[in-house]
């Protein structure tokens, strides 16, 4: 950001005769939530798995639900996504016998409990049901597993790189060409009473920026708070200015009742040097849906999920 007076043109937005976002310079965030649910609705909904192989006839239906939060982050002409998702699709299955008659139906479904851009690289978990667990019905699930299940890791992937282009703002993303009524006015300085406002939003926003998400954090010890749109809350339990911060923290998929303690202490051993020092401690070992990579996850996201966008949005950091 230039300082203030500088007057940095890549800041003046208002200026602008059309306000543009110069480059896709300034922090711009998109809700991906919809897009996303209309793009697994296309890639997995009527779905053939197995079409008369092996006398099976499997299709996926439908996907039922997408549920959590996903958006894309553009900062510098940078994309940068975010998510975490859990998906639910409904199955059917057939078996017939050779001479074509139908010998069971079934209905299951398929659950994927945690797609995360922190797993980006990784195949998430999936579960799958059936209605019917007798030997037909288990062959069809058997089957289902075999076929269907590299056939929907393929689909998220398809999803996952689709949100590292832009996902929805993707054709948004190049630059435009500016046709400027006032090519005097565009490349004036910037008064001082307009950077003022500039900085002052980028620092009243800046738990936003840290965490790309709704955030909301109270100054006061027993003051409630929340992260990453909801996903992480919790409660403060001691605050030292510039010193030490103590909270309760607990996440949305952790088992009911469970909460975790973090202590942040803060020390300047220099001017303009600062030192934190993280204890997470209290940490489950499986979450509700009984993966047991919480601890791998929270250390995780601690790192690439807030410290290092900490990094991206002020060019230093970890």
């Amino acid at each position: 950001m230039a300082r203030l007076g500088e007057g940095d043109k890549r800041w003046i937005v208002e200026d602008r005769a059309d306000g543009t976002n110069v480059h896709n310079w300034h922090w711009a965030e998109t809700n991906c939530l919809e897009w996303s649910r209309n793009l697994f609705s296309q890639l997995l909904s009527d779905l053939t798995v197995l079409n008369d192989e092996g006398n099976l006839f499997i299709k996926i239906k439908n996907v039922d639900k997408v549920d959590g939060e996903a958006y894309v982050n553009v900062r510098k002409g940078k994309i940068i996504p975010g998510y975490e998702l859990s998906l639910s699709l409904s199955w059917e299955g057939e078996a017939k016998d050779s001479d074509g008659k139908s010998l069971l139906k079934v209905d299951g479904t398929v659950q994927v409990p945690y797609i995360s851009d922190e797993n980006a690289d990784e195949d998430p978990e999936l579960k799958f049901t059936v209605n019917d667990e007798g030997p037909v019905g288990k062959r069809l699930k058997e089957a289902m597993i075999a076929r269907g299940k590299p056939l929907i890791l393929d689909k998220i992937r398809v999803w996952v790189e689709s949100m590292a282009k832009g996902g929805p703002v993707k054709d948004d993303l190049e630059p435009k060409k500016v046709t400027q009524q006032n090519p005097s006015a565009s490349t004036s300085a910037a008064t001082p009473k307009k950077e003022a406002v500039v900085e002052k939003k980028v620092k009243s926003d800046n738990k936003k920026g840290f965490t790309q998400s709704d955030a909301k954090i109270s100054k006061g010890v027993g003051g409630e708070f929340f992260i990453f749109n909801g996903s992480v809350t919790g409660t403060n339990v001691e605050l030292q200015e510039s010193k030490l911060i103590v909270q309760k923290w607990r996440f949305g998929n952790w088992p009911d009742g469970i909460h975790s303690m973090v202590r942040l202490v803060f020390e300047e051993p220099e001017p303009g040097v600062t030192i934190i020092k993280l204890t997470h401690s209290d940490i489950p070992d499986e979450d509700s849906y009984g993966n047991a990579t919480v601890v791998e996850n929270t250390e995780r996201g601690w790192r690439d999920l807030i410290f290092q966008r900490i990094r991206a949005v002020f060019g230093f950091g970890l």
